[in-house]
C-alpha cells in the first residue's frame, strides 16, 4: 500500500446554525486502503461523507483529493476528479433495465458529454464496457430486467456498479450491507472485496463483521471528533473505542 494520501482532512468543521456536528476532524487515508469509519448512530457518519463529496460546504478547515483541495467544488466536479459514493438509500433508475443504468453512468466517462445525436444504444465501446460491469457484479443474467425489480442486495449490487462505471478511485460507500441477511451480507463483501481492488474504498458500514474483515484500518467517530484510527485489531482492544461504542456494537449482534 502506497504512503501516498488518496484522501486527507484537516480540521475539518461543519455546523449547523449552533450546533457543530464535526468538529476539527483530521485524517489522511492511503491510497489503496480500505477505510472503514464506524460510530454510534448521530456521530456524524454520513455528514462526514456529504463534507468529503461536496453536498455541504465545511464551516471549517480542508478536503484534499489527492493533494488537490476540494474547496468550493460542486459534487460533480469532485466524481470528474476520481471520487465516487453510494448513499444509504439505494439509488437506482427502477424503471430503466439494469443495463440501461449502468450504461448512463458510463456516458461522461467514455467521453458523450451533451452529444445529443449519438445514438448510444449503436455505441459497441459502451455497450462492451456496461456488460463487462455487469459480469463484475455478477448480474448478466438479470441485463434486460427492470432495476426495480432485483432483490435488495442485487440493487445494492447495481449500486456498486454504477459507483464503480465512472472510472474513480477513490470509492466511498455508505452502509452497503444495511438491512441484508447474512448471505446477502457474504455476497455483498465479497462483491466489494472485488471491485475495489486497487482502489481506494472508505465506508461507513454498522456491521463489525464487515468492517473487521474488509477493513486495513478503522476510524471510530463519536460526537463528531476521531477518538480513534487504527488497524482493526487495535482499535478492538482501545478501551475509549470499547467505552464509547465497540463494545456496545458487538453485543448488539450476538
Amino acid at each position: 500500500m502506497s504512503a501516498a494520501a488518496a484522501l486527507q482532512l484537516e480540521g475539518l468543521r461543519k455546523s449547523f446554525g449552533k450546533t457543530e456536528i464535526i468538529r476539527g476532524v483530521d485524517l489522511s487515508i492511503a491510497k489503496g486502503e480500505r477505510h472503514a469509519v464506524i460510530g454510534p448512530n448521530g456521530a456524524g457518519k454520513s455528514t462526514l461523507f456529504n463534507l468529503i463529496t461536496g453536498r455541504f460546504p465545511p464551516t471549517g478547515g480542508k478536503v484534499r483529493l489527492h493533494g488537490q483541495d476540494l474547496a468550493g467544488l460542486a459534487p460533480f466536479q469532485i466524481n470528474r476528479m476520481g471520487l465516487s459514493r453510494s448513499f444509504q438509500i439505494t439509488n437506482i433508475f427502477p424503471k430503466m433495465s439494469v443495463f440501461e443504468n449502468v450504461r448512463c453512468s458510463l456516458l461522461w466517462a467514455k467521453g458523450y458529454r451533451y452529444s445529443f445525436w449519438n445514438m448510444v444504444s449503436k455505441s459497441r465501446d459502451l455497450t462492451q464496457a456496461a456488460d463487462a460491469i455487469l459480469e463484475q457484479i455478477n448480474l448478466t443474467e438479470r441485463r434486460e430486467l427492470p432495476a426495480g425489480v432485483l432483490s435488495y442486495a442485487e440493487q445494492r449490487a447495481l449500486e456498486i456498479g454504477i459507483t464503480m462505471a465512472g472510472g474513480a478511485d477513490v470509492i466511498m460507500l455508505d452502509e452497503p450491507t444495511a438491512g441484508m441477511s447474512h448471505s446477502e451480507t457474504d455476497y455483498i463483501v465479497d462483491l466489494i472485496r472485488q471491485v475495489t481492488e486497487n482502489k481506494t474504498l472508505i465506508m461507513v458500514e454498522h456491521d463489525m463483521g464487515v468492517v473487521f474483515g474488509l477493513a486495513d484500518r478503522i476510524s471510530v467517530l463519536v460526537y463528531g471528533e476521531i477518538v480513534a484510527t487504527g488497524r482493526p485489531e487495535e482499535v478492538r482492544a482501545n478501551p475509549k473505542v470499547q467505552e464509547a461504542y465497540l463494545g456496545a456494537a458487538l453485543e448488539a449482534e450476538h
